[in-house]
């Protein structure tokens, strides 16, 4: 069967990456030819269009918008070259995307969509919507609307628990697209049930439906010999900094916290460049995770380390809804630290974790998503 996947796959991010690989390898695994929609638009990660400032919330867009923007930019032009090229040679050699594909033409790119047999939308937070954008139609599968393919979403997010009411209101016209829907979390079954009056599949992200990276990590080159903590920090240094410098002294260990080209503030530890493969390795490899991002908690699991996850906090603190939304799934919340304790993170570097039963609600999880898929694949009409 010829399969279209519309995600982040052009993104430098490494949970980005690492999710299109995984959706795209269980689809070829299971004898299926699966393909990445090459949609990339501006808004998503180079600023989209600046709007008139009519209000306080229109001229923090903008704001947003000249960030983005510049951050890109810099990323491109002045960032380190080396880990953009390993980011696109891992798009080539495991997404099947060339190094140097960068369509103009975004419209040609999802009219080539109606070739395939089933478009799955998702994963990750394409349903995130944006200060400056709002929803992506697109994400929703609205240009496939006259497609023959089954039009499905898998573990798709919106990146937080709640939305306005204005963006409720538009949800289900987004969803009416869908032969069948499944998010990520249970906060997204809850804003799809409110906006469609039928429950989609709760599945996990396409990261969990492996339990065996061999294929990444035994290639991966860094290997350091000294014991390390990995520390993947993402929007804030607010926690997470306090977490892993407590961490790394009663550890007696250094700490290595792969590059962020959106980073605003002083690095914490040392500051490695790997590639998606790379950053699996480290994952594998570390005396102790500390993390404030999902796909650092989802491999902290997989690869049974010993982690912490350090809450964002302020106005950042809707997004910890993903990595808690597992943490519950596995039943271990209260490896969730919504702010920076000495006392709390001792104790929990002290707390044993109970692998046996993570790896046993780990294989629920990849089941449900395993079964959601091969029923999706086996209703595409001949």
């Amino acid at each position: 069967m010829n399969v279209g996947i519309l995600t982040f796959h052009f993104s430098d991010n490494y949970g980005a990456a690492l999710q299109a690989y995984a959706l795209r390898r269980w689809l070829t695994e299971h004898g299926h030819r699966a393909h990445f929609i090459d949609y990339r638009p501006a808004h998503i990660e180079h600023g989209g269009r600046l709007s008139l400032p009519t209000s306080p919330e229109k001229l923090k867009a903008n704001l947003k918008v000249v960030y983005l923007a510049l951050s890109s930019f810099l990323h491109q032009h002045f960032g380190n070259r080396d880990q953009r090229d390993k980011f696109a040679h891992f798009r080539e050699r495991f997404l099947d995307v060339a190094s140097d594909a960068a369509p103009t033409d975004n419209g040609a790119s999802l009219a080539a969509a109606q070739a395939f047999d089933l478009i799955v939308a998702g994963s990750d937070q394409i349903w995130s919507p944006s200060q400056h954008f709002g929803f992506d139609p697109n994400y929703f599968l609205a240009f496939a609307d006259a497609f023959r393919a089954r039009k499905i979403s898998y573990a798709a997010s919106f990146g937080r628990d709640r939305v306005s009411s204005s963006e409720a209101e538009q949800l289900p016209r987004l969803l009416h697209h869908f032969d069948a829907i499944s998010v990520r979390e249970a906060s997204g079954v809850t804003l799809v049930e409110q906006a469609t009056g039928q429950r989609p599949a709760n599945v996990p992200d396409p990261t969990l439906l492996h339990d065996n990276y061999t294929e990444l990590t035994d290639r991966a080159p860094i290997a350091p010999d000294e014991p390390y903590v990995f520390c993947y920090g993402l929007r804030s240094p607010d926690n997470i900094r306090q977490t892993a410098e407590l961490v790394s002294r009663q550890l007696n260990c250094r700490i290595l916290s792969p590059h962020n080209p959106h980073r605003r503030w002083a690095e914490i530890g040392t500051t490695v460049y790997p590639d998606p493969g790379e950053w699996v390795g480290l994952v594998k490899n570390a005396r102790f995770v500390v993390t404030n991002s999902f796909h650092g908690t989802v491999f902290a699991l997989l690869f049974r380390k010993p982690f912490i996850v350090a809450g964002l906090t302020g106005d950042k603190a809707a997004a910890n809804a993903r990595a808690i939304n597992l943490l519950r799934a596995v039943r271990l919340e209260n490896r969730f630290a919504p702010s920076f304790s000495e006392h709390s993170t001792q104790a929990l570097m002290n707390s044993p974790i109970d692998w046996a039963n993570v790896d046993q609600r780990l294989g629920d999880l990849r089941q449900a998503g395993s079964d959601f898929l091969s029923a999706q694949l086996r209703a595409v009409t001949p």
